[in-house]
């Protein structure tokens, strides 16, 4: 069983389809079902039916003490869903007890954003005369502009900054490339930030866009860990995190008109409904819009 693990993230891994840490996750997702069925007495995928899969729900449900969400059993699912696919495909598996099986249904999360206001206030609080603060400016004035993830926000390069056509090229999810502008303000400091701090702080030879005081590349945890110190300074009411810019760009975007298809391909989502959700939002914003300012909505209904 594990050398069949182990070929199957060779597979995944020689054919580009996921990132490291999705390989670390199905290898998680897959010892953890192994484990299982050591327990259970079964000695090769062939012999996993429904009802297998079914009583190792279960028992993630007991070793969790029912907290365990379905979002993450789901997930879980699509980890062995793969790995029989491979295994019918390369490993003369014959059946797949996946083949009708559901997973439990997901709660469709609705993201968090920041409204307009809020993401005004947050970028301009910034002391641009101190370096670190006009770094930190500059680099969430881009996630804001360009709905950038904070993975490829770490991995941005001098060269991938066009700031003459004020667009720039991001190595999404696969390493697939989107091409995405950004607005005046968001290029002007930025090209303020490389040429007043980056240039002092950067002695190495690499061109990542965004280092700290060493010069070397910020990491994610470390742009978090900013953004959430520059909370607490301003007290807002709600906890911030890196894709909460992600969220704000896309649905700001369709607030003030954006076609959605343009929204996804800026966003890099493969499929459109993904990007369906920030729709939601924008629709749940104009009915509370509308039932806070139209007269005859206020009215109470017990008069009916």
């Amino acid at each position: 069983m594990d050398e069949q693990v182990t070929d199957f993230l060779t597979y995944i891994h020689q054919k580009h389809t996921g990132s490291q840490h999705t390989l670390d996750a199905y290898k998680r997702d897959i010892q953890s079902f192994i484990s299982f069925l050591h327990e259970e007495h079964i000695k090769s995928f062939e012999e996993v039916d429904r009802i297998i899969l079914m009583n190792y729900i279960a028992s993630l449900h007991e070793q969790y003490e029912h907290e365990l969400s379905n979002t993450t059993i789901a997930r879980k699912l699509s980890a062995l869903r793969s790995f029989y696919r491979y295994l019918i495909r390369y490993e003369n598996v014959e059946k797949n007890p996946f083949l009708y099986f559901k997973a439990p249904k997901q709660a469709r999360k609705i993201p968090e954003f920041l409204f307009y206001d809020e993401m005004d206030t947050f970028l301009s609080s910034f002391d641009l005369h101190d370096d670190a603060q006009l770094r930190d400016r500059a680099m969430f004035e881009l996630m804001y502009a360009s709905g950038l993830r904070v993975s490829e926000l770490t991995q941005l390069t001098l060269k991938d900054i066009d700031f003459t056509n004020q667009i720039v090229r991001i190595h999404g999810k696969g390493d697939k490339e989107r091409l995405v502008p950004f607005y005046d303000v968001a290029g002007e400091m930025v090209q303020r930030y490389i040429k007043e701090v980056r240039c002092k702080w950067c002695k190495q030879d690499h061109d990542i866009v965004f280092v700290n005081q060493k010069g070397t590349k910020l990491t994610s945890r470390g742009i978090q860990y900013r953004m959430q110190r520059q909370e607490q300074q301003l007290q807002l009411p709600m906890h911030l995190h890196p894709h909460m810019f992600r969220h704000s760009f896309a649905t700001h975007l369709l607030d003030n008109g954006a076609d959605l298809r343009i929204v996804q391909e800026l966003l890099g989502h493969a499929s459109l409904s993904t990007t369906q959700i920030y729709v939601h939002i924008s629709k749940d914003r104009l009915k509370q819009s509308y039932l806070s300012a139209h007269p005859r909505a206020k009215d109470d209904k017990s008069k009916l």
